[in-house]
């Protein structure tokens, strides 16, 4: 915080705000990977918190949250009595009476539980055959260190909402309020089992997706058992291919699925990160045409309300049909627009965004021209430099999700394109909601003869302002010069009449009249002050 001051608001002041700007990019890496590293050998809550940051691209700048975005939740495991005693006092059992076997070395560690391969006893209801499962167990004292590092959190965010350009962006408390929601869902694995439930009943229809069944027999809230799915981490690129299993179909997949999760259950597992999703190839001679997708860990997941459920439908029909105002209907709908924000330059960002990027694959993004790039940057300059947008609270984990999702299928994929997966999807939706064909044609007729009618009486009062001399260009950009340009001549003026004074109070001394000297030495300490700080 006294580093931030010192760059973000002593030097401005003192004329060194460019020097502050410059340098501002490479102080917010190192901030983050300071912060990242500091995490990584703490564990608890720290990597929590560094993950949830990294997601708040409302919030932070671009930089921190890049290098937070791969921090993952891997810590060094707890010995294996600490874990027997969490699960001894869970069953209050020995672990033998509850267990056939259960093995001392954890398939995963992270910071707030770890995960063993188990077989459980015979005549267990519901058993699978090899009685094979894989449990999942909190560390001790858990919700102890929770507390303790969430009580830090809320000193530092106590510290941080004082700071005007903080409070300006961000709301410190009610992030830390619903950080701490999130992480209290995550500790309970109750919550967790039903939440893997739900999840399981929304694809009951589609076999190709696996979710492992909770043996709730074997559950409470700090011990959680599940069937054991053997299967291929999603990154592992190699295995995939041996399996003989196409990555871009796994990419496509990847899509398909998080596009019912999210416009057609309102309910999506918001934690997607490569530990939590696996190929399952099926057994046989070609394995690659019964692969399976297998989603694990449910202590993260997203609902979204009714309101933002429509809106965000309609967005994704106003990307698939390419209809700017459409678009920047739904950002109201979804309630992501400032109140001063210019629709009218939104809409046409929007459409220009639209014409440049459709149809263009992951690595045909990443080739745009820097020409293309500077074009849309010189047009549309004003926009990026006010981002009107701000990120609803119930949006946050749905961002995040679309975040590491976005990564997940371009590794999967170079050449993924997220058109080819969005097109049958939306004119799936169309027709649901029966846009398609003639009606499609006919709104589109519609707004053609509607255009046609108003056009003569525009054209008049077009010619009626220009008569009148009332007509308005706007340009933002050449508005924000003048502005600056307005600021720059007051505080020239300021500093002439400074120099006068400077001159005047300096004869006055020398004149020895000193009280017409400090006066006039008081009115340019004034002076200066504005000078130096008015913005």
């Amino acid at each position: 915080m006294i580093r931030e001051l010192w760059w973000d608001f002593v030097l401005p002041k003192i004329g060194l705000g460019g020097l502050s700007r410059r340098t501002r990019a490479d102080r917010m890496r190192r901030i983050a990977r300071s912060f990242r590293e500091l995490a990584v050998s703490m564990g608890g809550v720290l990597i929590k918190v560094g993950q949830f940051l990294s997601s708040r691209l409302d919030v932070l700048p671009r930089e921190i949250t890049a290098e937070l975005a791969g921090l993952q939740d891997e810590v060094e495991p707890e010995t294996f009595e600490a874990i027997r005693a969490v699960v001894e006092a869970e069953f209050g059992a020995p672990l033998a009476e509850s267990f056939e076997d259960f093995d001392p070395l954890p398939l995963a560690s992270a910071s707030i539980g770890q995960v063993h391969r188990a077989r459980l006893r015979p005549g267990v209801p519901e058993a699978p055959e090899s009685g094979s499962v894989v449990v999942k167990v909190q560390r001790p004292h858990i919700e102890d260190i929770v507390e303790a590092d969430l009580a830090a959190i809320r000193v530092a965010g106590g510290w941080l909402r004082r700071l005007r350009s903080v409070r300006r962006h961000a709301d410190v408390p009610a992030l830390i309020e619903e950080f701490s929601r999130t992480l209290y869902e995550e500790i309970d694995y109750l919550h967790e089992g039903k939440n893997a439930e739900r999840f399981a009943r929304n694809f009951a229809e589609r076999p190709e997706i696996v979710v492992p069944a909770v043996h709730w027999t074997h559950t409470t809230r700090r011990v959680l058992t599940l069937q054991d799915v053997s299967a291929i981490k999603i990154t592992d690129y190699a295995a995939i291919e041996a399996a003989g299993v196409d990555r871009a179909a796994v990419a496509d997949k990847l899509l398909d699925v998080y596009l019912k999760q999210v416009f057609e259950d309102g309910y999506f597992h918001a934690d997607p990160h490569p530990g939590n999703l696996f190929i399952l190839p099926a057994a046989g001679p070609a394995p690659a045409k019964g692969w399976k997708l297998v989603f694990v860990d449910f202590g993260m997941t997203g609902t979204i309300a009714a309101d933002t459920f429509s809106a965000l439908r309609e967005g994704l029909l106003a990307i698939g049909t390419r209809d700017a105002a459409r678009l920047v209907r739904a950002f109201d709908g979804l309630r992501m627009l400032l109140p001063g924000a210019d629709r009218d330059l939104l809409q046409r960002a929007c459409a220009k965004l639209l014409d440049t990027l459709w149809g263009r694959s992951t690595r045909e993004m990443l080739r745009m021209t820097d020409r293309q790039i500077t074009a849309f940057s010189s047009e549309f300059g004003e926009l990026l430099y006010n981002l009107p947008f701000q990120v609803p609270e119930d949006l946050i984990l749905l961002g995040r999700c679309i975040g590491i999702l976005s990564g997940m299928a371009s590794g999967l994929d170079p050449d993924f394109s997220v058109w080819r997966g969005l097109s049958p999807y939306v004119m799936r939706l169309m027709r649901e909601n029966g846009e398609g064909g003639v009606r499609v044609l006919l709104k589109q007729l519609e707004a053609v003869a509607k255009l046609l009618i108003g056009f003569p009486r525009r054209a008049d009062d077009l010619a009626t302002r220009l008569e009148e001399g009332k007509l308005e260009v706007r340009a933002p950009e050449l508005e924000k010069r003048v502005t600056r340009l307005e600021a720059g001549v007051r505080k020239l003026s300021g500093s002439v009449v400074f120099a006068a004074g400077l001159v005047a109070g300096t004869q006055f001394v020398l004149g020895r009249h000193p009280l017409p000297a400090i006066l006039l030495g008081a009115a340019d300490f004034v002076l200066l002050l504005w000078i130096l700080f008015a913005r």
